[in-house]
């Protein structure tokens, strides 16, 4: 058997190497998708636009303001000098957050009673309103603005509403910065993997097709298994390549820590490989043609990595029936490995569900594109 296989895999070796625009885009593009989607697609929330409106004009207030934009949060976009120019502002895109400061507000600071401002924030976009709002409120319990022996806080509700019988503390574990690219950034490294494992090797059976040179694989003792296995190994090494190459640029570009062991990385990402190649061969046994081969991977591939793997949107958040659907998607269980070796640091106590279903899917793909390669010509 390894005499027949050996043929077909030197013989795939020697095609990627005779293209060398292939084997740029086998390397180069999961780079470079990592790198614009790791910049392109993030959900921190900072520099958000405000405008102010400061009807006091005293040093109390414009510490206030500048507190609000000393951090990365919020940046001073317009100073304006009316209710109605405030919310110009807003409508205009020109601002995201609007500041009301009140006329009394360093006279009820300075004589230690609260002094109540007001943030108009646009809910157009939801996401950036939300974390803008909690933003605001985090940097406004932290406010002291009043001389060292005072030290009032600056509330946004009023002080009798603000009694807490119960102490919150929040510990964030795992990702304690809550850095979007730390979630990211594993997530894209799944979706890259499927997208690409799948189209590079759509190609490689209905390129013998339209070659001519599938009737001499025909005529040749060779089996359909071990002319599926000679195919997949070649890009089986390139895609391990690929994925050493995006780890190390998450790792030391994006700065994602990597808590867990790198060969299980390895293996896992190996066996999430074999599965994605083994989608693109049934695709190009069953099309015999390069084209719809590519256009059908992208499509059985790239949508439901993105939309149904976990990736964008939590899965328990969708209707029943798309998360019943989620089961038969790979990149579903290799979205839990991937993040909790990077993240968390977790092994195969762990993850041993996620790889077992990753084995049997590449096992089946593999096979299922063996049975539907017959060695005959239609």
């Amino acid at each position: 058997m390894t005499s027949r296989i050996w043929p077909i895999l030197r013989k795939e070796f020697i095609e990627i190497w005779r293209d060398p625009r292939s084997l740029a885009f086998i390397l180069g593009m999961p780079v470079l998708m990592l790198l614009l989607y790791g910049y392109g697609i993030s959900s921190d929330v900072k520099r958000v636009s405000l405008a102010v409106y400061d009807r006091d004009g005293t040093p109390a207030a414009r510490e206030l303001v500048r507190r609000f934009t000393s951090a990365d949060y919020f940046v001073a976009v317009a100073a304006v000098e009316s209710l109605q120019a405030l919310r110009e502002a807003i409508d205009r895109g020109q601002a995201r957050v609007g500041l009301l400061i009140p006329e009394d507000f360093g006279r009820n600071l300075g004589a230690n009673r609260p002094a109540p401002i007001q943030f108009v924030v646009d809910g157009s976009d939801s996401n950036t309103a939300s974390i803008a709002i909690g933003n605001i409120s985090a940097i406004a319990r932290s406010l002291e603005l009043a001389p060292s022996d005072l030290r009032p806080r600056v509330y946004i509700l009023p002080a009798t509403e603000r009694v807490e019988p119960i102490e919150l503390r929040t510990l964030t574990w795992y990702n304690p910065e809550l850095k979007s690219s730390n979630f990211l950034v594993p997530g894209l490294t799944a979706v890259i993997l499927m997208m690409l494992a799948a189209t590079v090797t759509s190609l490689t059976i209905a390129r013998e097709w339209e070659r001519g040179t599938m009737e001499g694989l025909i005529a040749s003792p060779v089996r359909g298994l071990e002319l599926m296995v000679g195919k997949i190994l070649p890009y089986v090494a390139i895609g391990l390549v690929d994925v050493i190459l995006i780890l190390l640029l998450g790792r030391f570009w994006f700065e994602v820590p990597l808590r867990g062991s790198l060969l299980l990385l390895l293996g896992s990402a190996t066996l999430f490989l074999l599965g994605g190649l083994g989608i693109g061969l049934f695709i190009s046994a069953a099309t015999k043609s390069q084209q719809v081969s590519f256009q059908l991977s992208l499509l059985v591939t790239m949508l439901p990595a993105l939309l149904l793997s976990g990736f964008f949107f939590p899965i328990e958040n969708m209707p029943p029936v798309l998360q019943a659907v989620t089961y038969l998607v790979p990149a579903r269980y290799f979205m839990v490995v991937i993040r909790g070796i990077f993240l968390k640091g977790v092994g195969l106590a762990v993850l041993w569900k996620e790889l077992v279903f990753l084995a049997v899917f590449a096992a089946l793909m593999l096979l299922a594109s063996a049975l539907k390669f017959q060695k005959r010509i239609t």
